[in-house]
């Protein structure tokens, strides 16, 4: 697959997911509806927590969209790292009680590394795996995955506030030692280091509980079915597939700086300091 803009790598991930049964949908308001948990929407599952509860029957057992979100839970690390922002995309695909691990994996191996999709390089790619879910790790295995590039993490768990959750799969990518000048490798994402070198590019959450107030992880009953909820963030993938330092110098950006720099009369540099 050959692109060249942030508005193509969406167009790909919707189309892909399309063809794997799912129905597109638009994206929902940044503004929960009937929803008091949260103040703002910060994740593209949001929206459809009654899908995943059970207190709504979805469109459609299989679903994709692209989600505005805002997460204020990042505004810490905003103009400090090359990958947060308070507002992004989220691409996602889901499943209410339809497909889960078995395929939702394999298709998103599939999506990064097959020629006719992103075709990124699996020596690149590194996995972390909830560190009790032997199941997601034998099959991130079976599709050839090195153990190596396979990580047991305790905080592998997703969940934000009541509702949805489960184990999660994380995917990173590693952009070289160019950003990783202390040579400390892989140990970054084995101690959950914020570096510049592995960059978080797909979440995959295997959501088949209901968190609960006061009950602790163990506690948590199961959901009425399994769910499969992912996230991907946009302008972080067209980061890592523009191969551009930050996720501000891509497509999506660029041509309102090179406005700004037209305006001013002053070539835009990177990153500057003010006094």
């Amino acid at each position: 697959m050959e692109w060249t803009s942030l508005n193509d790598l969406r167009e790909a991930y919707l189309k892909f997911f399309e063809s794997k049964g799912c129905l597109r949908k638009k994206s929902y308001s940044l503004v929960p509806q009937n929803d008091n948990s949260l103040l703002l929407i910060v994740a593209g599952m949001a929206p459809l927590k009654p899908y995943f509860t059970g207190q709504e029957v979805p469109p459609r057992t299989r679903m994709t969209t692209c989600q505005k979100c805002i997460r204020t839970g990042d505004i810490e690390n905003v103009g400090k790292t090359a990958r947060h922002g308070t507002y992004f995309e989220m691409l996602g695909n889901f499943s209410f009680g339809d497909y889960f691990k078995k395929e939702a994996l394999p298709w998103a191996w599939e999506l990064l590394t097959s020629p006719k999709y992103f075709a990124m390089d699996k020596d690149k790619l590194y996995i972390t795996v909830y560190t009790h879910d032997e199941e997601t790790y034998n099959i991130w295995l079976s599709l050839g995955v090195k153990p190596s590039h396979l990580i047991k993490l305790d905080t592998n768990f997703w969940e934000i506030g009541p509702g949805p959750s489960g184990p999660d799969t994380e995917i990173f990518y590693d952009r070289g030692e160019k950003y990783d000048k202390q040579k400390r490798g892989i140990s970054m994402l084995q101690n959950e280091e914020e570096n510049d070198r592995y960059i978080e590019i797909w979440n995959n959450v295997l959501s088949q509980f209901n968190a609960t107030e006061g009950l602790s992880r163990e506690e948590y009953p199961e959901l009425p079915h399994k769910n499969i909820d992912t996230g991907m963030g946009v302008e972080r993938m067209a980061c890592i597939l523009q191969e551009t330092e930050t996720n501000y110098e891509t497509d999506l950006f660029m041509p309102i700086m090179h406005k700004i720099e037209e305006i001013c009369n002053i070539p835009y540099n990177g990153q500057m300091q003010f006094k």
